[in-house]
């Protein structure tokens, strides 16, 4: 009798505790869900800054940390958002380009490369008077853009046309095109190398560019990641980041090395991808809605966590500040850049 009732009393206590833990757990979700922050965990929300245009889709950003602007491809509304850091507001909202895919800032000569997929040409934006000063093409659908300082030269990446449109900064003009053997992925520029590094659709490689002689040097397989799009650089730890889109994968490639060291899995269809050098996360966005958050250890990475934002499949992070910036499209009706804070700072 004394032991079933002693049994009773536990089976009550244990009972007590999965109802608190329950409660609280609710609790805390639905604060989560007023707050709008489904990314408690990782990332604490700084502000929701309502955004001008449509709501519609946006892609590709450009963080130039020297002025203090971010560069907002503002796609399916034709246009280019100018966003000052400091103050959280929109400079301007820059017309005149169709279907803005990829964008990059220059402050070295004081230009922003816009890929106008629409127009099938990339516009060059004086950074000063934010007025076009050019338009390069034809490039059949441009979209990642990089800019090898060592050759003054632009690459953008002609994901229909197969190749890496070559464009002079001096004269706006499309110079060569270089075919690729498949689809093209993002363009980035590694400055420690002096190389344009390429990631190659269909036949799943990452293809190395000598921008001065405009030709492929070297192609590398990437084994377990199905068309790869979306590439980051940790520049000092010598490592390329290359999100499979077709298997929601994360290639982690060693350029000193020039070989695949893992493969790590993301959320579905990974498109835009960021690395925080400072505190040495990475952010990648994909196209399902799911960030993963993960954190560099060594010459590998290891998963902080995964949190649905709708729409959010583009990301920038600021290297001074670590402020994490997603461009959300349509928030109650209306888009608004949602700016976050990693968690793990503190």
């Amino acid at each position: 009798m004394y032991s079933l009732k002693r049994r009773n009393r536990i089976t009550g206590w244990f009972l007590l505790k999965a109802l608190i833990f329950v409660a609280a757990t609710a609790e805390a979700q639905d604060r989560q869900g007023k707050s709008g922050n489904p990314c408690g965990q990782m990332l604490e929300l700084v502000a929701d800054v309502p955004m001008p245009g449509a709501a519609v889709r946006f892609d590709y950003q450009s963080m130039d940390a020297q002025h203090g602007r971010l560069y907002i491809a503002h796609m399916n509304a034709d246009q280019l958002v100018v966003f000052d850091t400091a103050k959280r507001s929109v400079v301007a909202n820059l017309g005149g380009f169709k279907r803005v895919h990829g964008v990059l800032a220059v402050p070295e000569i004081g230009r922003v490369f816009a890929s106008a997929t629409g127009d099938h040409k990339l516009a060059a934006v004086d950074m000063e008077t934010l007025k076009t000063v050019g338009m390069a093409g034809p490039i059949d659908y441009p979209d990642g853009v990089a800019y090898a300082s060592n050759a003054r030269r632009v690459f953008v990446s002609d994901e229909h046309g197969g190749v890496d449109a070559v464009v002079d900064v001096t004269t706006n003009k499309l110079i060569k095109s270089i075919p690729l053997g498949g689809g093209a992925g993002n363009t980035v520029y590694d400055s420690r190398s002096g190389k344009i590094l390429v990631a190659v659709h269909g036949v799943n490689q990452l293809a190395v560019i000598d921008p001065m002689e405009m030709n492929i040097i070297a192609r590398y397989p990437l084994p377990g990641v199905e068309n790869p799009h979306g590439i980051a650089l940790d520049l000092a730890g010598r490592l390329a980041f290359i999100a499979g889109e077709e298997n929601h994968s994360l290639a982690v490639f060693d350029l000193k090395a020039a070989k695949l060291i893992a493969v790590r899995p993301v959320g579905d269809d990974p498109d835009v991808l960021a690395y925080d050098a400072g505190l040495k996360m990475l952010y990648v966005s994909a196209e399902s809605g799911t960030v993963t958050v993960l954190q560099e250890k060594g010459s590998d990475l290891r998963e902080v966590g995964r949190c649905s934002m709708p729409r959010a499949h583009t990301v920038s992070v600021d290297p001074q500040t670590h402020l994490v910036y997603f461009p959300l499209e349509n928030q109650n009706g209306k888009p608004v850049l949602r700016i976050m804070r990693p968690v793990t700072k503190h």
